[in-house]
């Protein structure tokens, strides 16, 4: 008999606004089932930069990988998705970006979700700028954060969560994908139903673009990871066990 296939590494991959923890429930769950899950630190700096750290990281791993992203995480997944070993790829109420399109522009082909009214702006230094130039970044106002991105949430851990966001760089919004990884990998989508920060429909055409098994959940928040850890734990197996 020839041996079994490796089981692939689950790579999670935050977004905006969050950082790792987003994943406890996820990373609980699949670690219960003999999964090896790894969830990195996402730089939030710009599509280009991030996709570069996040192929450094996947480079790393012995044998096959699923890559899983979440909100802005997913048009990383989709860019570092190239590398030879990753073998799945799971969006996950996620931007699923076209090779030479932004997320702006993606965005920008649906209404407005109530996020963009929500958004703060504000300024930081970086060597690649000169005479004193800075640079954007954005956050969620934080009196908005609950509704806007963990309304299935509990009040406790929204409000953390909130003082706790990460901001992101606003290049984000404008780098453009150098390429689209879910054209020859297989691709699962969840959609949060009751999204308030990407619309929903962004995801459902993200999903039916790249031709991936869709699971959707009429009620779920933007932070569906937290609010339904099995749920979102469970399509990700379902990749694990196809690309096994």
């Amino acid at each position: 008999m020839y041996p079994s296939a490796p089981t692939p590494t689950v790579v999670l991959v935050h977004g905006a606004f969050a950082d790792a923890a987003v994943w406890i429930g996820v990373i609980a769950e699949l670690r219960g089932c003999g999964i090896p899950v790894i969830a990195p630190p996402n730089p939030l700096r710009g599509l280009v930069s991030d996709a570069a750290y996040l192929a450094s990281v996947v480079s790393q791993i012995d044998g096959p990988v699923v890559l899983v992203g979440h909100s802005y995480g997913g048009a990383l997944i989709t860019v570092a998705g190239e590398a030879e070993n990753v073998v799945g790829l799971v969006y996950v109420a996620a931007f699923m970006p076209y090779e030479g399109e932004s997320i702006g522009e993606l965005w920008g082909r649906f209404p407005d979700s109530p996020l963009t009214t929500h958004l703060k702006e504000r300024t930081y230094p970086t060597h690649l700028l000169v005479d004193g130039d800075l640079a954007v970044e954005v956050t969620i106002d934080e009196a908005a954060f609950p509704s806007v991105f963990a309304a299935d949430v509990s009040e406790d851990i929204s409000t953390v969560l909130a003082a706790a966001q990460r901001p992101i760089a606003a290049v984000a919004f404008t780098d453009k994908a150098s390429a689209a990884a879910w054209r020859t990998k297989p691709s699962w989508a969840l959609v949060a139903g009751a999204d308030r920060a990407i619309n929903p429909d962004v995801q459902r055409f993200g999903a039916q673009r790249a031709g991936a098994v869709v699971l959707e959940l009429p009620d779920a928040s933007h932070a569906v990871a937290l609010s339904e850890p099995k749920q979102v734990a469970g399509l990700i197996r379902d990749a694990v066990r196809a690309t096994s």
